[in-house]
């Protein structure tokens, strides 16, 4: 009987995520025909067929559906050996960067399991705005960050790509009017800038409804149905969900994220590194 090689589960996993060869390529850091070939090898391994022509794209066989959740578990028993053996001895501290994103969605199960197989390690964490958090990397004042990337940076460990949406109130919006309102983050921010860029580009009429210097403030508009505002799925929760299609807006880009570590990072740090590259891809 043939192992299931986690590589190549990992790599079936980031096609069932992504949606795409494409994105799963982008995902795992290989080429499109480097993942065409290892889902062809899972294929002979499972002995069935995995994945079946849709459309312009593929699919899942039943097969490829059934070996989703085995897959799943098997690469988070993977993933907890490899912890348990990393932390058993593993101590210090540890101070770690985000953005509010990650720290209310993906982040916490994930400290969770590293807490728990390095219960030595002392975690310092520090919610914040990307360009403060890469400048605490830099000075060394943090081991890791996960920030919003808008340049390569030699820091950088891995990419989180997620595509941007617009998001609103799950009641709607408290009033509609010819001018796109919106809810922003003080400048300089990378869902702004991207907001803006679209809605001149398609020449949508807006207006800033509603500006704060943190996502605590930008909730509390959204959910009052004030305004829009440009974010990840990782917003829509608690009373935010996307735009209806009726409110016709432009398409934004896809928002790519950066796992950064500190020169100076602990090895208990670069362990939670390796941990966060594999787990916050969203579902």
């Amino acid at each position: 009987m043939e192992m299931l090689d986690p590589d190549l589960l990992k790599t079936f996993l980031a096609f069932v995520d992504g949606g795409s060869l494409a994105k799963a390529a982008s995902a795992v850091g290989r080429t499109p025909s480097a993942v065409t070939a290892q889902m062809q090898r899972l294929e002979e391994i499972v002995g069935e067929p995995l994945l079946i022509p849709q459309g312009r794209g593929r699919g899942l066989t039943p097969a490829g559906e059934d070996l989703v959740g085995h897959a799943r578990r098997i690469l988070a028993v993977h993933t907890e050996a490899w912890l348990a053996l990393k932390g058993a001895r593993a101590g210090g501290r540890i101070a770690i960067g985000m953005t509010q994103d990650f720290a209310d969605h993906g982040l916490p199960d994930l400290l969770r399991a590293f807490a728990a197989s390095h219960p030595r390690v002392r975690i310092e964490l520090r919610v914040g705005r990307s360009l403060e958090l890469g400048s605490a990397v830099q000075a060394g004042q943090l081991d890791l960050a996960i920030t919003m990337r808008h340049a390569p940076s030699p820091d950088e460990t891995a990419v989180i790509s997620e595509q941007m949406l617009w998001l609103c109130s799950e009641k709607g919006l408290a009033a509609r009017s010819e001018a796109v309102p919106l809810a922003l983050l003080d400048p300089y921010c990378g869902f702004r800038e991207a907001a803006l860029n679209a809605l001149d580009a398609a020449g949508r009429r807006y207006r800033i409804a509603a500006g704060s210097a943190s996502l605590a403030g930008l909730r509390s508009a959204v959910n009052a149905g004030i305004a829009l505002t440009p974010r990840t799925r990782r917003f829509a929760h608690s009373g935010i969900v996307e735009a209806p299609a009726d409110v016709d807006l432009p398409p934004l880009p896809i928002a790519d994220f950066a796992i950064r570590l500190s020169r100076q990072a602990p090895r208990p740090a670069r362990d939670l590194v390796e941990l966060l590259g594999d787990g916050l891809t969203l579902p």
